[in-house]
């Protein structure tokens, strides 16, 4: 008999959480989101109230126990040949951010960035909600909101760790105007689903932005890639960026007592290939949604194109109508510069994705088989896509060597959420030694 999941610290310890943290928005009091060494972000329970009613209730809203979309059959307007695979979407364009400071930032031609400076400036929305560096432990994540197009470049490029946006949707909820949502598709997801409870964030929800993601590498694997870079003392750390500067950018990192002219760098094929793909998070090989289907405008990288020495380019989504209007009134107004191209440009610009999908669906079959917890999904066509797209070699993929990693990772087993780091490494200011808190002055990385 299958496990049934209870609340939210059951998708934790059955390692299905994504690590969104829309638990710990809706349950304050009952939740606290903490970063966990080979896991990610992961939910606790808060001393005394334990598990709750309202870590129960969370479940509704829960990414990691399962996605649905209304319809797998496309609207009216929506490109009809790509609805099964890749979601919703209505236009297609390609190309970048105006300013070229924003798009050299970017991890590929800074759209993301760009489309909310915009929001901010042009269509009087009061915020950015996006995720950046902790200032005093730059290789974590926190949640921050962005009220000025100067902050948004400040937290430009992809972060390749663990992060949990939605805990501080309450910004977005007391929020004097509109606000923009930037995150990974299950964050974006976790959103749609907790809009439909809580008609007063729903009413500050301008503009939802998903940014393209093939999985969230672990703390352990941002660790491994700064040895990689020579950083045997993290809390030496001053900054570490994943990407950017040029697409698809370098990994590089810096710390507080090196000379000007030091330089620490991988290149992508490096840092993602080589080391922090290997630390995905298990839910990550369970997600069909790589896309940001849930989103009103999601962007990725257009890898149909060769990378090089380039500035960048963004391939971009509108997935409804509120994200074909902002970004054709961006285009219009000189923030975004971006050209409308073919459907068939999405599935070429990632072209592993599709495979992904299907191998999901042998995945979660093999999981319940074996009475494993699984994620549920609805109206997001997996099981054609694995008979028909995948070779016999990626279908025992999926299936057989499923079963091998519920015995190598353990799946059998409750996770062990323990917190890290227990007390967070000093930072270069005295006050702030020995802090578990962000500026926010919530857990860790908040």
């Amino acid at each position: 008999m299958r496990r049934r999941l209870r609340d939210v610290h059951d998708v934790a310890s059955g390692k299905l959480c994504t690590g969104c943290g829309v638990c710990a928005y809706l349950a304050p009091t009952e939740v606290r989101m903490v970063d966990v060494l080979d896991h990610g972000r992961r939910p606790l329970p808060i001393v005394p109230a334990g598990r709750g009613p309202d870590a129960a209730a969370a479940l509704r809203c829960c990414p990691g126990a399962g996605l649905g979309h209304e319809t797998s059959r496309p609207a009216p307007g929506e490109v009809a040949e790509l609805r099964a695979a890749w979601g919703p979407v209505r236009a297609i364009w390609e190309g970048y951010a105006a300013d070229p400071a924003v798009r050299y930032a970017g991890s590929s031609g800074g759209v993301a960035t760009a489309l909310a400076g915009y929001c901010l400036t042009e269509a009087g929305m009061a915020g950015v909600l996006h995720v950046g560096a902790r200032s005093d432990v730059p290789y974590l994540n926190e949640t921050r909101l962005s009220r000025t197009p100067a902050q948004l470049l400040a937290g430009a490029g992809s972060r390749y760790a663990p992060a949990s946006p939605c805990d501080r949707l309450d910004l977005i909820e007391h929020a004097e105007g509109p606000c923009v949502f930037i995150g990974k598709p299950c964050d974006v997801a976790a959103v749609r689903m907790v809009r439909r409870l809580r008609p007063e964030l729903d009413a500050r929800i301008g503009l939802t932005i998903a940014v393209f993601c093939a999985g969230t590498p672990t703390t352990r694997g941002t660790l491994e890639m700064l040895a990689r870079l020579g950083v045997d003392d993290p809390t030496m750390l001053e900054s570490v960026h994943y990407r950017g500067n040029g697409w698809p950018g370098q990994a590089r990192a810096r710390l507080r007592d090196d000379p000007p002219e030091r330089r620490r760098e991988l290149s992508y094929a490096e840092s993602w290939g080589d080391i922090l793909q290997k630390h995905r998070q298990w839910r990550c090989y369970l997600c069909p949604d790589h896309t940001g289907e849930f989103a009103d405008v999601a962007v990725g990288d257009p890898w149909y194109r060769p990378t090089g020495d380039d500035p960048g380019r963004s391939l971009v989504l509108a997935r409804t109508e509120r994200g074909v209007r902002l970004v054709e009134a961006a285009i219009a107004a000189g923030a975004l510069v971006l050209t409308p191209v073919a459907p068939a440009v999405l599935p070429a610009s990632q072209p592993n994705l599709l495979g992904a999908r299907g191998a999901v669906w042998g995945r979660v079959a093999t999981l319940r088989a074996a009475g494993l917890p699984a994620p549920r999904f609805r109206h997001l066509p997996m099981a054609g896509i694995w008979w028909r797209h995948l070779s016999l070699a990626e279908k025992l993929r999926s299936t057989v060597g499923t079963l091998r990693r519920i015995r190598r990772k353990r799946l059998r087993e409750p996770a062990a959420l323990v917190p890290y780091p227990e007390v967070a490494p000093p930072a270069p200011e005295p006050a702030r030694h020995g802090s578990h808190l962000g500026q926010t002055g919530r857990p860790l990385s908040k």
